[in-house]
């Protein structure tokens, strides 16, 4: 191998080095949920700080999966409870055997048109696997989540975050948006900080 050749393949490991490098310090600098920059469905960029002070219940959601019903739960929880602080976030992952293939656009209009949901939908990410979002790094990794670390399993895990920011509790995709325990954990997350 040639000299030219080598310095070639150490500048770009070097260049690889120190964009993974500005990745993770990207990813490590946020401290706290709010400071997740997120894309409505609509392509809008905001971040959680949005929703900064209120009770969130973050789900990741898809279109053709066996769960997909517990959309109306969903909206339910948001139309009970929204008065009272608490925001449902809807964000649509295709990493589970292709069960969300659809365009932000599509989405949205099938959870309107189906579902009639009116909580706040995002665009589509990865909520698994190399290509995971900051945000699912952030509910998964053990450092910042606790007990409720540890990766997604299927569409519909849900995290209850509460006014501080905290993950308060996660329940599976078996769990249904109307089962008492979740409904519990939400009273108890508005109940608490005000």
């Amino acid at each position: 191998m040639s000299r030219v050749w080598k310095t070639r393949l150490a500048a770009g490991a070097l260049g690889a080095l120190i964009a993974g490098g500005t990745q993770a310090a990207e990813t490590n600098t946020m401290n706290s949920i709010y400071d997740c920059a997120v894309q409505r469905i609509d392509g809008t960029a905001t971040t959680l700080g949005d929703y900064k002070g209120q009770v969130l219940l973050i789900v990741n959601v898809a279109s053709r999966c066996g769960f997909t019903g517990q959309y109306a739960g969903l909206q339910q929880l948001f139309e009970t409870y929204r008065d009272r602080g608490l925001v449902v976030l809807g964000f649509p992952a295709n990493d589970f055997l292709g069960q969300e293939p659809g365009s932000n656009a599509e989405i949205a209009q099938f959870c309107s048109a189906k579902y009639h949901v009116t909580f706040p939908m995002f665009a589509k990410i990865s909520v698994a696997g190399r290509e995971m979002h900051p945000l699912y790094k952030y509910l998964t990794d053990k450092a910042t989540a606790g007990e409720f670390g540890g990766k997604i399993t299927w569409n519909f895990n849900k995290f209850l975050i509460g006014r501080d920011g905290r993950i308060v509790a996660r329940f599976g995709s078996r769990t249904t948006p109307e089962d008492k325990d979740v409904n519990a954990a939400i009273e108890k997350a508005l109940a608490a900080g005000k």
